[in-house]
């Protein structure tokens, strides 16, 4: 008997490493992982920003951190409240210090994205900047990025349990038509090395097809 909880608690120590390896365990304050870490570290030198691909050097008015996965999204799956109420709420500081999640925006862009979802708009859907397709209620990235977006959904849905903000086989797609290329392959190395853990959809696309 001895024996068999003995093997019973060695399976299950075995088995909690797999099940938070995949998540920021290392941030769990956002203002200070946006500060230290976002701007003090991945893009102390400067950069270009995600949707516009506009080089920049440093944070400024005009250049702020945007989240690919927006985070009135996360609170309203988390249903902790308000911007407030929810910075109380360990989980929600947990997803909001995600690296993973985190971009260089445009300011005027980022406000005019605002918490649009993701879709592939029609081809007569207006053009607005950098290529971006909006609707009331969704977004379509410029082609560039298309696969960035969805591996970055994929590994905040299949990492926190989040709801999917568009249609999966969108994703999906987008995905296969944008596999990761330098830029993105770079950023995603610095991230583990700095969070310690990696998108899986990054260093597997395939996964993308098991969604």
């Amino acid at each position: 008997m001895k024996h068999k909880h003995l093997l019973i608690v060695v399976s299950l120590l075995l088995l909690m490493p797999a099940l938070v390896i995949g998540q920021n365990n290392r941030f769990s304050d956002p203002d200070q992982t946006v500060e230290q870490q976002f701007w003090g570290e991945l893009y102390v030198n400067g950069g270009n920003t995600f949707f516009c691909n506009k080089a920049f050097d440093r944070k400024g008015f005009l250049i702020s951190e945007g989240y690919v996965y927006p985070l009135a999204h996360v609170r309203n799956a988390l249903r902790c409240g308000t911007p407030r109420q929810c910075e109380k709420d360990d989980r929600y500081r947990q997803i909001a210090s995600d690296l993973h999640n985190i971009v260089p925006v445009q300011s005027r862009v980022e406000m005019r994205r605002r918490n649009a979802k993701f879709e592939q708009l029609a081809s007569s859907s207006p053009q607005g900047d950098c290529g971006i397709r909006q609707s009331t209620q969704f977004i379509e990235p410029p082609q560039r990025i298309k696969g960035d977006v969805a591996r970055t959904v994929a590994y905040m849905v299949s990492t926190y349990d989040l709801p999917w903000l568009g249609a999966v086989s969108v994703f999906r797609d987008w995905s296969e038509l944008d596999p990761p290329d330098d830029g993105e392959l770079t950023r995603h190395q610095r991230i583990l090395e700095l969070q310690g853990n990696p998108n899986p959809f990054i260093q597997e696309p395939t996964r993308m097809a098991q969604l």
